[in-house]
């Protein structure tokens, strides 16, 4: 018989987390106060909420532009909205493909197919699970027009070789950063490598302005159309006037919420290094575990850990991953199985089962298509591998050594059982 503290919570004994951990959920875990209060109480004294009548969400545009040295910020309502502004500058044909990562949020392939074009899963490398350049051109077709490329957990994607291929083939690259804020690829941050970055400020993200994203690129026109234009109904506000140059929604930011990017913008450099710390505080206390290895970061690269992330090796584990997820649960742990889940997103039921436009399977299944399209197991080996055997735990710029020695008493507690 062990005692209580060895006996797992889930069987009855005693958790090891008995308070909740900081959490991005409220202040516990997020850099806010007085400097986004004044912001806000600025827009509120002026009457203006609106972009397009006030100053904040172009001063947020300024400061981003100026952080990221693009020529280029737009500030929209989310980072779905950010990609699928991306997507509306591209202007694809219906039927046109997309290449993108099966481990990604659905606002990754939503846009794409709001485009009517065919998102085109690329398996992912096992080390740091981003888009796998190695597997990127025998997905490639006379109808590909651009890699969507996300930058997952924080960790940056191997754009090097991600671009000598687009640049063969004439290839736009869009890259979704929504988890990958001030990441560096070999010296450059991620967002500036592509034609485009895209980025999220939802409530969970390295800064928050509840709900938010930004659009950057160093370009404008190449397809015929304003940037600007792409995310604001088709209207070119620069000439006087109403006109609507082509279908575009509306994905206005409030000028409350840039009012809160504003203050938020000048809290990454506290935010990011808080995350690196606690993160490599865990790495250290984990290193012994051989049931652990976190997903890895290219050579000359730094992550921003937007979530903290490993695999568990099977053949040390007596239980399958969601044994070991409901154990961290009982044992007052916040984490997930996998990402987007235990599965990749082409076996979620509005891709596998192609629930889009009524029952018409569009884009699948459109005229225009290169061929009818299946979405099915076996896809992507290595991602659906992955999420099998991941876990990830939400992370955020409040954890201190304290809250990370319990995270990692709770993953030696629930692992030294249930290794073999």
């Amino acid at each position: 018989m062990g005692t209580e503290s060895e006996k797992l919570a889930i069987d009855g004994g005693k958790p090891v987390i008995a308070s909740p951990l900081p959490t991005i959920k409220d202040a516990s875990g997020r850099l806010i106060g007085e400097e986004e209060m004044a912001q806000v109480k600025e827009v509120i004294e002026s009457g203006c909420l609106a972009y397009i009548y006030g100053s904040k969400v172009t001063d947020f545009e300024k400061r981003f532009s100026e952080l990221y040295q693009t020529d280029h910020s737009i500030a929209v309502s989310s980072g779905t909205a950010a990609l699928h502004t991306a997507m509306i500058y591209l202007d694809p044909e219906p039927g046109d493909e997309v290449l993108v990562s099966p481990i990604t949020d659905m606002g990754s392939v939503i846009p794409i197919l709001y485009q009517q074009a065919i998102p085109v899963f690329v398996d992912v490398d096992p080390f740091n699970q981003n888009m796998d350049p190695a597997k990127i051109e025998e997905h490639i077709s006379p109808r590909t027009r651009a890699i969507m490329v996300t930058h997952i957990y924080g960790s940056p994607a191997d754009m090097n070789p991600i671009m000598e291929i687009a640049q063969r083939h004439n290839l736009f690259v869009i890259e979704d950063c929504a988890q990958a804020h001030m990441t560096e690829y070999k010296g450059r941050l991620v967002g500036t490598i592509g034609n485009i970055g895209c980025f999220s400020f939802q409530q969970s993200k390295h800064i928050t302005t509840g709900d938010g994203g930004m659009v950057i690129a160093s370009e404008d026109q190449r397809f015929g159309r304003r940037l600007r234009e792409c995310f604001d109904k088709g209207w070119p506000r620069h000439k006087p006037g109403r006109d609507h140059y082509f279908l575009a929604p509306n994905y206005h930011m409030t000028e409350l919420q840039a009012a809160v990017g504003i203050a938020q913008i000048q809290k990454y450099s506290i935010s990011i290094a808080a995350r690196r710390k606690a993160a490599a505080e865990l790495d250290e206390l984990l290193r012994e575990v051989e049931a652990v290895e976190p997903v890895g970061t290219l050579e000359n690269c730094q992550q921003t850990y937007f979530y903290y992330a490993f695999r568990l090796k099977p053949e040390r584990l007596t239980v399958n991953t969601e044994t070991v997820v409901e154990a961290l649960k009982a044992e007052g742990l916040v984490c997930e199985h996998g990402y987007p889940g235990p599965i990749p997103l082409y076996l979620y039921a509005m891709i596998r089962d192609q629930k889009t436009f009524g029952k018409s399977g569009w884009p699948f299944h459109a005229p225009t298509a290169r061929k009818r399209w299946e979405y099915r197991e076996g896809l992507c080996p290595v991602a659906e591998k992955c999420c099998r055997e991941t876990i990830i735990l939400p992370w955020n710029e409040r954890l201190q050594n304290e809250h990370v020695q319990l995270i990692a008493a709770a993953l030696k507690k629930v692992l030294n059982v249930y290794k073999t």
